[in-house]
């Protein structure tokens, strides 16, 4: 009998390269056998940030480990470490670690599940 749960260490996968702006990231969906969202980790070095996006049908949750900051729209929010954001479709998104001494890493929900887990996702860059 098969146990429907799962149990990931960060530390024991490995990092990939998101195709568009080459930052490394952990996926994590199949790790854990996620099939009503997806999940992904990805540790910022210090002045990293995620590239805008927005997402037309898919919700996300972040979850700020180790602290930094989100940006939604036009304005730059401040997260503690451990703190929580939601963010619906639409809003132009991203992660930041403004910090210039310690990587900070991000836990990453998005659901429902839209796209592959290898393109994470139908996902929308803002036009410049």
């Amino acid at each position: 009998m098969t146990e429907d749960f799962a149990i990931v260490d960060l530390a024991d996968v490995d990092q990939e390269p998101f195709p568009e702006s080459g930052l490394f990231h952990r996926k994590l969906t199949q790790r854990l056998g996620c099939t009503e969202h997806r999940i992904n980790a990805i540790t910022l070095a210090p002045g990293e940030a995620t590239a805008p996006h927005s997402h037309e049908r898919q919700e996300e949750v972040y979850v700020a480990l180790d602290g930094g900051h989100v940006q939604i729209g036009d304005s730059i929010h401040e997260v503690d470490p451990g703190g929580l954001v939601r963010i619906g479709p639409d809003r132009i998104r991203s992660v930041r670690n403004e910090r210039t001494d310690i990587s900070q890493t991000w836990l990453l929900f998005g659901a429902p599940p839209v796209g592959t887990v290898e393109d994470f996702g139908a996902y929308t860059m803002p036009d410049e």
